[in-house]
């Protein structure tokens, strides 16, 4: 009787589903897929790895150019003033590659380069051009006449040494006279007065060259070219006398 009673019991039970119990979880719908967005990730990271891949090949694209150290003057070589460095190879710059140092050695510059400047073709020729306004002077001075240590870039002034009345003395008609103001003889400087107070010292030759007497020692300079004239006749005369002057 029981296991009827039970039986029976079981058959009226409801079928309405079954409620779950505080704590279960409900489950959650199927997320919608975006293949559009997905796309565009993949995208992205395509567009990435091209543009690192680039930037390693811009990289090294590079050449080895020359670089100078220290001030070089019209008129000089590089000597040892120059570097080797690594720049972006560029097709509109004319660079002086590394490998063409020997060949830039036999050429000199064409006016002023300074430390830190890229050497590019245009900068050195097989002669050195003169600025407007100025001329190239050059000097044969004895020991004392110059100081130790004088060096292409130097700023000097130029002054008048030793008897600048000898010349006179022996002379003593007007006409003599008359013909010493025509040639501008009493323009160079005497006494306090220098010649030339701004030259630049453009050439100083070092000890292993054998064309000049040891006891002499060749400077080049320029000036302005209104001052040339008095420099090269005291220059003449063994009558200068170099200074450095404030600007070096």
């Amino acid at each position: 009787m029981k296991i009827q009673e039970r039986t029976g019991a079981g058959s009226n039970r409801s079928s309405a589903p079954v409620q779950p119990t505080m704590g279960e979880r409900l489950p959650s719908p199927p997320r919608e897929r975006k293949p559009a967005l997905a796309a565009l990730a993949v995208l992205l990271i395509l567009v990435g790895a091209l543009g690192a891949t680039m930037l390693v090949l811009r990289a090294g694209d590079r050449i080895e150019v020359v670089k100078v150290t220290a001030d070089i003057q019209a008129g000089e070589s590089v000597g040892g003033k120059v570097e080797s460095v690594l720049v972006a190879d560029d097709a509109g710059v004319n660079y002086i590659k590394w490998t063409q140092l020997k060949t830039l050695r036999g050429l000199k510059a064409k006016s002023t380069i300074y430390a830190g400047t890229l050497v590019i073709g245009q900068m050195f020729g097989t002669e050195a051009s003169v600025p407007a306004g100025k001329a190239v002077v050059g000097l044969s001075l004895k020991e004392g006449q110059y100081p130790q240590g004088i060096a292409p870039g130097d700023l000097v002034a130029a002054y008048q040494v030793g008897n600048t009345g000898s010349s006179n003395s022996n002379s003593n008609s007007n006409s003599d006279a008359d013909s010493d103001d025509a040639t501008g003889s009493g323009s160079t400087g005497s006494g306090d007065t220098p010649i030339v107070d701004n030259a630049r010292v453009t050439k100083v030759p070092d000890g292993s060259d054998s064309t000049i007497s040891s006891t002499n020692q060749r400077v080049t300079v320029t000036v302005d070219e209104s001052d040339a004239a008095a420099l090269t006749r005291a220059a003449a005369a063994n009558q200068v006398a170099l200074v450095k002057v404030p600007g070096n």
